[in-house]
């Protein structure tokens, strides 16, 4: 497997004022009123969280990175994403909700209208690791406590997945509030999402 999320290959989508970008961790400071999401329930659209990405043409591959962060309010989130544009991407991540409980998931989002689906887990959670799988147009995102056992969190379809793909992290504050979101373990390897017989 070739593929490395390498400085040299690494764009931005709404670059933050404050990142570090280091050989074996990734440092992004969250600002306020930053989300991905579109239209469904709520009604509105926002296009404006920072992610940083590479772009690929591999069709079987899994990405791997431990999350930590130090969320504190509504909505503050952080994770893995594929992001072909405003109206076609998944992510998944922890939302922080309250004290006593936030919220693991996933969001698809396809031809402008994003769906969420979550588990609860508890507010003390700090970090996770992800692991973002892709055979083809259909991707697999898995969440881990340990960074060997993984469990299955959603299978999907990128309508607009084929070919060359972007992806890689993000983290963002759709209220009023900032946190410091740290990834490190960043890997590629081959498919661990294994063909369905």
């Amino acid at each position: 497997m070739d593929l490395k999320f390498e400085k040299e290959a690494l764009f931005w989508i709404n670059e933050p004022k404050n990142y570090t970008i280091k050989e074996t961790e990734i440092v992004i400071d969250t600002e306020p009123g930053t989300d991905f999401w579109q239209r469904t329930y709520y009604g509105f659209q926002n296009d404006n969280a920072p992610a940083l990405l590479i772009k690929t043409s591999e069709q079987y591959f899994s990405f791997l990175v431990r999350t930590e962060f130090d969320s504190r309010h509504r909505f503050d989130q952080c994770g893995v994403i594929v992001y072909q544009n405003s109206e076609n991407w998944i992510k998944a991540s922890i939302e922080y909700e309250n004290e006593t409980f936030q919220r693991l998931g996933s969001v698809v989002t396809n031809l402008g209208y994003s769906d969420w689906a979550t588990t609860d887990i508890p507010a003390s959670q700090k970090y996770m690791y992800y692991r973002l799988s892709r055979r083809k147009q259909d991707f697999c995102m898995e969440n881990s406590y340990d960074g060997v056992n993984y469990k299955q969190m959603r299978i999907a379809h990128l309508f607009e997945g084929d070919n060359e793909i972007q992806l890689g992290i993000y983290a963002c504050s759709p209220e009023h509030s900032t946190f410091k979101a740290v990834f490190t373990e960043i890997a590629f390897t081959e498919c661990q999402w294994k063909e369905h017989k």
